[in-house]
């Protein structure tokens, strides 16, 4: 019994230690932690980051200068999603949020990291205003699931765009095949089209048996790449005169100071594509001009979003930082267009 003891207050002990020397978070008020963020104002007229975190984090701002945290979008984690996206767990990734119809429409991932048995679910509410009396989420389930083995894409990193018509189409993909967009109905949840490939890096169709099957294949100039090791992410597409623009991720995330995350961006006259660069090269054959990515002050900088607030267009992403070894920070900046219709990414906010 007192060898019992002993290792229990030897354990008790060690864990005191441990707790002592783990760095505790500080939330920064100025220069947030975030990871693939969206924004949108609310009826309040404060501005609301969402972003990956355990049930869709958030943070809130007056001026979009001195950021506040607020309580996670999912009190709940949707029991349709842990029963069939196995491994996850609630840890939700890359929300897309839009107001249509007087609903506030949040599209979030449910995945794991290196598969692709994933699913964009939809969560909505009436207004962003947590003091409102109306503030609740709701979730309406699955949009569109992809599994293993049996599809060529990757259902995370959704983005909504509504075309000018008035059509509601979905943009979303992570390696594997690349970029995917599918037509919405106009409950923008359920599937009209069959998804189809809008960016990839291979500069060709990358097949469900090569996916599964090989080990390594190799694309146009002799370039080996891995089995899903497609490296093109997170679509956001805007609409800017008479152009829609698609902005991805090349690349890798997540790895702090390895992470090499850069935004490339294309523009189409068709939602649907083909996008292409300022040189002609289409997106679905490799194509894509940099707007930002490694330099003297990042690591990498990507999963992006755009906006047109009261008239200014702005630039948001997570960038992993020198001077904060590699963290994921908020990078927001004002955006402007070129005399040739192409994006361009001011220096200030």
């Amino acid at each position: 019994m007192k060898q019992i003891l002993f290792l229990l207050a030897a354990l008790w002990s060690s864990s005191l230690v441990l707790q002592a020397q783990r760095p505790r978070f500080h939330f920064d008020t100025i220069h947030p932690d975030v990871h693939d963020p969206a924004m949108a104002q609310g009826e309040d007229g404060r501005y609301y980051i969402f972003s990956t975190g355990m049930g869709i984090g958030c943070i809130s701002s007056p001026d979009l200068k001195t950021w506040q945290p607020e309580k996670p979008v999912l009190s709940t984690i949707p029991q349709w999603a842990t029963d069939s996206i196995q491994g996850y767990r609630g840890h939700t990734w890359a929300p897309d949020i839009s107001k249509h119809n007087g609903l506030w429409l949040m599209y979030y991932s449910c995945s794991t990291f290196g598969k692709n048995g994933s699913a964009i679910g939809l969560a909505t509410n009436k207004t962003l205003d947590p003091k409102s009396p109306n503030y609740k989420w709701e979730d309406q389930g699955p949009v569109i699931v992809s599994h293993q083995h049996a599809d060529p894409y990757n259902c995370i990193d959704p983005n909504l765009i509504v075309d000018e018509k008035g059509t509601p189409w979905l943009a979303f993909g992570s390696f594997w095949d690349g970029i995917q967009i599918v037509r919405l109905k106009k409950d923008f949840k359920t599937l009209a089209s069959k998804p189809k490939t809008i960016s990839r890096r291979t500069g060709r169709k990358v097949t469900l048996a090569e996916i599964d099957n090989i080990e390594h294949y190799t694309i146009e100039g002799n370039d080996t790449i891995e089995t899903g090791d497609n490296a093109v992410e997170a679509p956001f597409i805007i609409k800017n005169g008479k152009y829609y623009y698609l902005f991805v991720s090349f690349d890798y995330c997540c790895r702090g100071e390895r992470s090499t995350y850069r935004t490339v961006v294309g523009r189409s006259k068709n939602v649907a594509g083909p996008y292409v660069d300022k040189k002609g090269q289409p997106m679905e054959k490799g194509g894509g001009d940099t707007l930002i990515g490694p330099n003297n002050e990042f690591f990498g900088a990507g999963h992006n979003s755009a906006y047109q607030l009261s008239g200014q267009w702005y630039f948001l992403c997570h960038a992993y930082e020198k001077t904060h070894n590699g963290q994921a920070k908020m990078f927001l900046r004002k955006m402007h267009f070129d005399k040739e219709g192409w994006p361009v990414i001011d220096p200030f906010l």
